[in-house]
């Protein structure tokens, strides 16, 4: 698993939209990056900043933050709390 470090967050994000509410499916070139997804782990903080967000929480992030890993097979989205724009 991932013990991510100081401020940093690991986030497991939510699928992408494949299917529009009328039924239509959104092919892989036009499907729009999630910004949301699910707090994995959270580091400690740091010492004059401590940590906001908790494992479970969903949350929403900007759309070009982060670095993105695979870990067994999985995605998650490695972030910096003030990358984080709200919890859900």
């Amino acid at each position: 698993m991932i013990k991510p470090l100081a401020d940093r967050v690991v986030i497991e994000p939510r699928e992408a939209e494949v299917k529009t509410a009328s039924g239509l499916y959104i092919p892989d070139s036009a499907q729009e990056k999630p910004q949301q997804g699910s707090v994995v782990a959270a580091g400690p903080g740091k010492k004059d900043e401590p940590m906001e967000v908790k494992p479970g929480d969903n949350v929403l992030y900007g759309k070009y933050s982060g670095t993105e890993v695979t870990v067994d097979g999985k995605k998650y989205l490695i972030v910096r709390q003030s990358d984080i724009l709200a919890i859900l």
